[in-house]
């Protein structure tokens, strides 16, 4: 249905938050020389895409101006591929997709699916990039309270599936348009593992498929202790081994905020593969 050709392994997304408020290095690189040189390092620990955001998604954020998120977005986007590095950016705008797409991003990483912005679909087909479709049920405000239903599997998988829909139809190309169930996004931890326990019902949609689950909060849930939930920044183990697991499943992509970690989970997979 699709007819792409599969990347040789999975593939490692960095994150680049230029943010000042992302849930886990919020403010750490939102000096654009500052993310510029992060981004250099991921790249120098194997990352095959930079995924650039402006605007922080995490549950209960605020959005920020469009004014606010082009300028923080766009100077590291025309650095990094000036440079030859493959970038996507994660925004809901058309208008930050089309500006990211002039300066060289090569995917929009769009985590409402088109459903933010009636004018992202039309722009990313216009743009001829690649497209990561999300599975969305709100903006960040509102999304915790979206997490209600009755089957999560077959809900996100049938979401997902219009998402995939709508974008063809509007004329993105089908051998770069890439899914994402949405993990964290109007889920609970429980919505989550049962959607990892279940990737096959959403491979089946026939696209490839990118987990981003780096350093979520149904990872601290699991690693809590007496003090609570593990901290965002020491659930990296935990999140390379769920890449482990999801690449020996055949998945296109893992984003993830610690690169060398998650390379080093897929070569060990490759390696295994290469047994008879």
């Amino acid at each position: 249905m699709a007819g792409h050709e599969a990347p040789a392994r999975t593939l490692v997304m960095g994150v680049l938050n230029v943010t000042e408020d992302s849930f886990s290095d919020g403010g750490l690189w939102a000096d654009a020389d500052a993310a510029i040189a992060h981004a250099f390092d991921m790249v120098a620990e194997g990352a095959d895409i930079l995924d650039v955001g402006g605007e922080s998604t995490r549950p209960g954020s605020a959005r920020v101006p469009e004014r606010v998120e082009l300028e923080r977005v766009v100077p590291v986007v025309r650095a990094l591929a000036d440079a030859g590095v493959a970038v996507s950016v994660d925004t809901t705008r058309a208008t930050v997709a089309e500006a990211s797409i002039a300066g060289g991003a090569s995917w929009i990483n769009d985590v409402s699916g088109g459903l933010a912005d009636p004018a992202m679909l039309p722009a990313v087909a216009d743009g001829g990039c690649g497209y990561i479709t999300m599975h969305w049920r709100g903006h960040a405000t509102e999304m915790d309270s979206r997490a209600v239903y009755t089957d999560v599997v077959a809900e996100v998988r049938d979401e997902l599936a219009e998402r995939r829909d709508a974008a063809l139809a509007a004329g993105i190309d089908a051998g770069r348009l890439v899914l994402d169930p949405g993990f964290g996004f109007a889920k609970t931890g429980e919505h989550n593992w049962a959607l990892l326990a279940h990737l096959d019902a959403l491979m089946a949609l026939g696209f490839p498929l990118l987990v981003a689950v780096s350093r979520k909060r149904f990872l601290g849930s699991l690693l809590a202790d007496a003090d609570g939930p593990r901290p965002p920044r020491e659930r990296d183990d935990a999140t390379a081994a769920l890449t482990a697991l999801v690449a020996q499943r055949g998945v296109w992509g893992v984003r993830t905020h610690s690169v060398r970690q998650h390379r080093d989970a897929i070569e060990v997979v490759e390696r295994l593969r290469r047994e008879p």
